[in-house]
């Protein structure tokens, strides 16, 4: 079984939760010694896609009508599409129909936890739909002092500097607009944001808390894998107040590097027990609440049961479930015994 994976306009979405999702796709699969190639020339036996834009509709029933089975990953929802780009609330109610349509198309669909997936069957997915997690390299996710040292020297933050770290674009479902009133309510703290999106993009509101300027508060734009891991080893803890998400990688990532982790209270992390593994806070109250305690620590640190808790998704064993989805597409597909030849490709 060779599987061909197919991703449209990877130069616009490779900084994005998406773009590092495929990444960890092929990182899976390679993992699990499951051939894939992203050049539709080779020979192939299925397709895997994980874009909904035109030219990814266009591709799935090219395919379809030559009869080879198609996998459509799910990685986004209208819920998660919301409070995002100028105008994405006008228009949620027509991308919920695009994806829709797009994740019918294929033989069955992949999502990344089963709150998504009830998110899908809610808007009208039809086909099956299996929840694999995007997951995450344990092997690599791991803490050091010298990571921490590196961050703290690069940012120029001190040793006795409390440091809250959060990750996301710069769109108002991430929680950017709560992280800067908490930057403005706790001078003593230092507030750090990584990731970026074009300006012109966002509602005047995120402009404007992007510009603040606080001598506690950064926004330090995009940066690699390596370098966020380092912010991971050096910040104080890990703040995440998106208000939706499919899944969450940087969720994903910071547990596995040991860090001390607060949340908002979304159905998403309901498998996530408050004060277990992680903290939970509902507003600003909350968050402010349980910041200073866990800096200060009079919370207890979870660092530890993190790590335990997201083990469950180490990406060695993504690879085996993305097979077992590729093996009953090919069941289900309209012709699975058809030929894949390259010259039936072309």
């Amino acid at each position: 079984m060779k599987v061909l994976l197919y991703s449209e306009g990877m130069k616009w979405i490779q900084k994005s939760g998406l773009g590092r999702a495929i990444k960890h796709q092929q990182q899976a699969l390679e993992l699990a010694k499951v051939p894939f190639t992203t050049n539709e020339k080779e020979d192939f036996d299925l397709v895997h896609i994980n874009t909904y834009f035109l030219k990814s509709r266009i591709f799935v029933k090219k395919w379809k009508k030559k009869g080879i089975p198609v996998v459509y990953h799910a990685h986004s929802t209208e819920e998660d599409f919301r409070n995002s780009f100028l105008f994405s609330n006008q228009v949620a109610p027509l991308f919920r129909r695009w994806i829709v349509h797009c994740y019918n198309l294929g033989d069955v669909i992949i999502t990344p936890t089963f709150y998504s997936k009830q998110l899908l069957e809610q808007a009208g997915v039809t086909k099956p739909i299996y929840p694999v997690s995007n997951g995450i390299d344990l092997r690599y996710y791991q803490s050091t002092p010298v990571m921490r040292e590196e961050f703290r020297e690069t940012y120029q933050y001190k040793k006795t500097d409390k440091v809250v770290m959060a990750v996301g674009l710069y769109i108002k479902r991430k929680g950017i607009l709560d992280f800067v009133e908490l930057a403005k309510r706790m001078p003593e703290v230092h507030f750090i944001w990584f990731g970026a999106l074009n300006l012109k993009q966002v509602p005047k509101e995120i402009r404007q808390a992007v510009r603040t300027e606080l001598p506690n508060l950064r926004f330090a734009g995009y940066v690699s894998p390596a370098e966020l891991r380092k912010a991971y080893a050096g910040a104080d803890l890990f703040f995440f107040p998106t208000y939706e998400e499919t899944e969450g990688i940087v969720l994903m990532e910071a547990m596995a590097m040991e860090q001390n982790i607060l949340v908002r209270d979304i159905p998403i992390y309901a498998e996530y027990e408050h004060s277990k593994e992680l903290y939970k806070g509902a507003n600003l109250i909350d968050f402010e609440k349980q910041i200073k305690g866990i800096l200060d620590g009079t919370l207890p640190s979870l660092k530890q049961a993190a790590r335990k808790k997201v083990s469950e998704r180490d990406i060695h064993k993504i690879g085996e479930q993305l097979k077992e989805v590729y093996q009953t597409a090919i069941k289900l597909g309209t012709s699975p015994t058809a030929s894949k030849t390259q010259k039936a490709n072309k």
